[in-house]
């Protein structure tokens, strides 16, 4: 199951996200948890110390060779250097699965020891002034995006993305590659604000988006929340001394969060699930060559000089019955 979470600067994100890849890991599931935030602090959320999380690998950097493998024999592909961000999987194409091993974790993700087990990390890797706004901010997202266009997973398999804050992963068509986008807001007007942008630019694409009430703290704050976001509220969560010690870098043991919290990640848990019956292969891939197609005619065609709605399969659906190549 393929879980995003977002919200603004300061919502409290990746707070959660963490939490949800610990509590994930106490169950015994295989996670892997993906940081794509502009700031990147999942590692860090997940008990790695400074040096630690700085050494950890950057998608980024690796991205010659994650196209090269995920090309595998596709012929529709010229080349590696032919990929964009969005380029779909076809006939010959490798996929990736959670539970494998293959040259792209090896290079891109290092296993992290948590209370219950332990996850695979992989990180977009840091960005710098001169990331943003240029096209090269949107390639080191690009290798997540990538990676999931051509990752099958199954039911008790997790991907945990920290998605970058805002509403920025619009700029591509990363947010309709979700199971479920798990939306963290404050209760205040800027909390909800990008809940809006969320809800009016994901309505045509069928994404089950649900939000989580952070840092509420009364009646008040509920009732607010209910007022701006009716039926989308899927669980609130107030203050918490177990994160506190987290964020100081002294975690107790992950048994001892507060019930209170521990039922919320219970809930956001069945929530995911409950997704599993939903999914729609089909509807899946469409979106992927929806957005090649239009990236293809922006930007892709004139960068790689090739026509690139040419690497669209047309007889390819993603979807856990499809064999690896041999």
């Amino acid at each position: 199951m393929k879980i995003a979470f977002v919200g603004k600067g300061g919502s409290g994100k990746t707070t959660l996200s963490s939490l949800f890849v610990r509590h994930l890991a106490a169950t015994g599931a295989s996670v892997v948890a993906i940081d794509a935030d502009i700031n990147q602090h999942l590692g860090a959320a997940l008990g790695l110390d400074d040096a630690e999380a700085a050494g950890l690998p950057a998608m980024g950097e690796h991205l010659p060779l994650i196209k090269d493998h995920l090309r595998g024999s596709n012929k529709r592909i010229a080349s590696a250097d032919k990929m964009i961000k969005t380029t779909p999987p076809g006939e010959g194409s490798r996929l990736l699965r959670v539970r494998e091993d293959n040259p792209v974790y090896d290079a891109c993700a290092r296993p992290v020891e948590l209370d219950g087990g332990a996850v695979r990390l992989m990180v977009t890797g840091p960005f710098t002034d001169a990331d943003l706004g240029v096209a090269c901010y949107h390639s080191k997202t690009g290798a997540v995006e990538l990676c999931l266009n051509h990752l099958v997973d199954g039911r008790d398999e997790y991907v945990v993305v920290d998605m970058t804050a805002g509403s920025d992963s619009f700029a591509s068509g990363m947010f309709t590659r979700f199971d479920i986008t798990f939306l963290v807001a404050e209760p205040t007007r800027k909390g909800v604000s990008v809940y809006r942008q969320y809800k009016e630019y994901a309505r045509d694409f069928g994404v089950t988006l649900k939000v989580v009430g952070n840092k509420v703290q009364g009646q008040d704050d509920l009732d607010f929340l209910r007022d701006q976001v009716g039926d989308d509220l899927l669980v609130t969560v107030g203050h918490s001394d177990w994160v506190r010690a987290m964020e100081k870098g002294r975690p107790p043991r992950f048994e001892l969060l507060e019930e209170t919290n521990g039922r919320a990640l219970r809930t956001l848990h069945t929530a995911v699930d409950a997704t599993y019956e939903l999914r729609d292969w089909s509807r899946y891939t469409q979106q992927m060559v929806h957005f090649h197609l239009k990236n293809a005619h922006s930007w892709g065609n004139e960068r790689t000089g090739d026509d690139l709605a040419a690497q669209v399969d047309p007889g390819f659906v993603l979807g856990e019955e499809v064999a690896a190549p041999a």
